[in-house]
Formats: structure tokens, C-alpha cells, sequence
């Protein structure tokens, strides 16, 4: 039998391991502390769908250095024309628009609500949600086809006379709106590379249209693509970047003011299949727990903010980075600097170096909580989230799921993917000086 003192020791212990994490700012709760499931058993490592990523997102960001120095930048009036709408917070923080059915959202623009909510599904595999794509509708008849939703990289793109795409394709001999260009197209992502020319057509999401949308029509895809449940890709970041050379189809959105708030939110669900969306011109109450903390965008070429630290536990690992915001990948990488101060932070903690640079192990049950912080604000990542599974059977130590991006992107640079945000919702606001909005989401509840 337990002594009345060793009761309230184990009280105690028990208080701080679950009472709410405190950022460094007013000391606003921002989320539950969690632990690690000690009946829930562990699944192992997937070597080959992380480094499959790794690698690729190294090529998917390998021109950052120069966007991010004002390089090769295409011109972009689209912040200016969404500075004119800029509604209040208050304006768009309203109970969540109807999702739409599959039979009733390519429906035409001007019968559309000026705010809706496109259904995503999520692609899990073992420990990892690989990506989150919903429907789109291309041409005239619309055809539908499924796009993966990147705030990464800034193309639209789907099949179209490709031999080695194993998906469905879009077929321009039956759209009466389509039409060809010269352009070439070739893009790499954080899941492979891609190629053929550039087109436009009318493009409709959830019953927004768009007419003459540029994207890619991509004749060859890398073999990465063809494991993958989705036919296309939607890139959700800056068109300063499109290699297309041209507005995304949500700026296009802005440009006609056809939403109701020149923004979208995003929620992404944790190893579910179903129940993930992107709210455009919206943010959906109903996945969010708490009010949002703001971040003004630093460069307008990806969706980037300001990162001072990373923590474990209430000790800090500080840094001075530019972080970019991106549904596109799945985990978060930081330059090998940082990798090793927020690592020593973890007692066990070892670099994993039989899988590749840039990996470390720790050990799979001691209790942590790890936390990025921007701009002062500290947000905590869910520990199933940053724990990619077991080394091996039986063994004591988990692969941690913050990697090293070594010497192949810039040093002040970190990509910040779904491993944070399934545990944040998401908002990409265009207006109000371009922000970007972290909510605490329902999946913390």
C-alpha cells in the first residue's frame, strides 16, 4: 500500500504531466499536454516512404535560397487587390459552410456560396498521413479529378497523355473551354518531379470557378506519383513562385472577389481517412478549440513566418529561421545546427546515421513535450505525431519525426509540415498585411 507521501509525490507528477503547455507570451494555454500511450503498442519504422520524402524535399525546395532572396520572382498584383476586401477576423469566424456533395460542387461560380468547404480525404500509412486531396473539376463538361492540396509550392497540375501516369486523366478533346499553349512545364515536389506543357481551362472547386486557370498538363511524372491515391496536384502558395508563370487558381479566386475573405483554412485530420477539408474564404469553427495566434507572412513566395525556438519540457533550443508552412510534406525538417541543440534537449536521444543523414532516435516511452515556437509563441506538437515508430521489434528506441535538412537548403530555412499541424489549424490569409493563423484544433480535444 502506497504511503500517504508517496500518494501526493505521484499526485504531483500526474498535475504537471497533464496540465496545458504555456507559451512564452501572457501565458495564454495553447495545448493539453500529452504522453505517449504505454498500452498502445508501437508500430515500426517505415524507412522508405520517410526518405522517400526527405529526398524529395530537397529538390522540392532547392530554388529557396533565391525566391526567398527576391529572385526570379513572377510579378504578383494579387496582395494588393486582396488588401482592398481585408474584412475583420470577426467577419469570417462563423459557423462552418456546407460541405459539398459530390453531384452538386461543380456547380458554376456565380450560383457558389462565397465561402465553402471541400471534404479532403487522408492517405495513411502506418505511423505517417501522406498527403490530403479532395475533388476538382476541370474543363467544360467538368471532369473530376483529385488534386493533393500543397501550401508548398504554388502549380496546378493533372495527367494528360501520360504513359506512365497510372491514375485518371484529364482528356482535353472534351472540353469545349480548353486550350493549348507552348509553354513548357516541370516541376519537382516533395513527393517527385513532374513535366509536359502548360494549358489553361475552366477549373471548379466545391462550386468556385475559375475560367482560363493555367495549370500543368503533365505528360511524365517521376515514379513516386504512381503509388499515390490522387491524379493532380493544387499549389496553395504564392504565384510569385508557379512555374507556370502565372496566378494560382486561389489568387484567380481573390482577383474576381468571389469569396467572401480573401483566405483559406485548413484542417487535417490524424490517421483518418475521412474528415479533413479546406475551408476557402472561411475558417471552420467547428475544428477549431481556442482562439488563433497571427504571424505576418516574411516573403511572399511561400507561406512563411518567423521561428525563434524549439523546446522539450520547458528547456529551449533557440534559433533565428524562416518557416515555411506546407501541407505538402508530411514531416518537419530544420538545418543540422538546430537538429542537434533541440536533440541533446531529449535525454537517450542518438543520431540514427544506419538510415541516412539527418535522423535521430529516442527513447519510445519517456514522457516529453515538444514545442516550435514563432515569434515568442510556443505550440505544442502531439507526441503520435513526432514519434515515426519503433526501430525495430522490441527495441526501446523510436525514430524521431524532426529531421536534419544537412547542407542541401538554405541554413536559416525549416519546412514546417503536417506532423505540426494536424495539431493546428491552419489559416492563409492574403489580407490584412498576409498572415498566417494557427487555431487549436478539434483533434486535440
Amino acid at each position: 500500500m502506497l504511503s500517504r507521501k508517496s500518494f501526493l509525490i505521484i499526485l504531483l507528477i500526474d498535475l504537471v504531466i497533464s496540465s496545458p503547455a504555456r507559451n512564452d507570451v501572457g501565458n495564454r494555454p495553447i495545448l493539453s499536454g500529452h504522453s505517449v500511450d504505454y498500452q498502445k503498442p508501437l508500430e515500426l519504422f517505415d524507412l522508405s516512404s520517410v526518405e522517400k520524402e526527405r529526398r524529395s524535399v530537397l529538390l522540392k525546395y532547392a530554388h529557396a535560397d533565391r525566391y526567398l532572396a527576391g529572385i526570379d520572382l513572377n510579378a504578383d498584383d494579387t496582395i494588393y487587390l486582396a488588401n482592398q476586401y481585408s474584412p475583420n477576423v470577426s467577419d469570417y469566424e462563423s459557423e462552418p459552410p456546407p460541405s459539398r456533395s459530390p453531384d452538386t460542387q461543380f456547380r458554376s461560380a456565380a450560383a457558389a456560396s462565397r465561402t465553402v468547404k471541400l471534404p479532403l480525404h487522408d492517405d495513411v500509412s502506418g505511423t505517417l498521413d501522406l498527403l490530403y486531396y479532395g475533388p476538382v473539376g476541370f474543363g467544360t463538361p467538368s471532369q473530376v479529378l483529385s488534386v493533393d492540396i500543397d501550401t508548398g509550392s504554388a502549380d496546378l497540375w493533372v495527367p494528360l497523355n501520360c504513359k506512365n501516369c497510372h491514375g485518371r486523366q484529364f482528356s482535353s478533346s472534351r472540353s469545349s473551354t480548353f486550350r493549348s499553349t507552348n509553354q513548357a512545364f516541370s516541376v519537382a515536389y516533395g513527393t517527385g518531379k513532374v513535366s509536359g506543357t502548360v494549358i489553361t481551362d475552366s477549373v471548379s472547386i466545391a462550386g468556385l470557378t475559375v475560367d482560363h486557370q493555367a495549370f500543368g498538363a503533365v505528360s511524365e511524372q517521376s515514379d513516386e506519383f504512381g503509388k499515390q491515391p490522387n491524379d493532380g496536384l493544387i499549389g496553395m502558395a504564392f504565384g510569385t513562385i508557379a512555374q507556370c508563370r502565372q496566378p494560382t487558381f486561389f489568387e484567380n479566386l481573390i482577383k474576381q472577389r468571389i469569396l467572401s475573405a480573401p483566405l483559406f483554412s485548413i484542417h487535417l485530420s490524424r490517421r483518418e481517412k475521412e474528415g479533413s477539408s479546406v475551408c476557402f474564404g472561411c475558417v471552420d469553427s467547428s475544428q477549431t478549440i481556442g482562439p488563433p495566434t497571427w504571424f505576418p507572412v516574411i516573403s511572399k513566395t511561400y507561406w512563411t513566418i518567423g521561428m525563434d525556438g524549439m523546446w522539450v519540457n520547458g528547456k529551449k533550443a533557440p534559433t533565428k529561421l524562416t518557416a515555411a508552412i506546407d501541407t505538402g510534406t508530411s514531416l518537419i525538417y530544420v538545418p543540422s545546427k538546430l537538429a542537434i541543440a533541440f536533440y541533446s534537449l531529449i535525454p537517450g536521444s542518438k543520431r540514427a546515421s544506419q538510415y541516412g543523414p539527418g535522423y535521430w532516435t529516442v527513447p519510445c516511452y519517456s514522457v516529453r513535450q515538444v514545442e516550435l515556437s514563432f515569434g515568442g509563441h510556443r505550440f505544442a506538437i502531439h507526441p503520435e505525431d513526432f514519434q515515426l515508430g519503433r526501430e525495430s521489434a522490441g527495441s526501446a528506441d523510436c525514430v524521431g519525426g524532426i529531421l536534419s535538412t544537412g547542407d542541401s537548403l538554405p541554413p536559416d530555412l525549416a519546412i514546417v509540415g503536417d506532423e505540426f499541424l494536424k495539431s493546428w489549424y491552419s489559416t492563409y490569409d492574403y489580407g490584412n498585411g498576409v498572415r498566417v493563423g494557427f487555431w487549436p484544433d478539434v483533434n486535440n480535444k
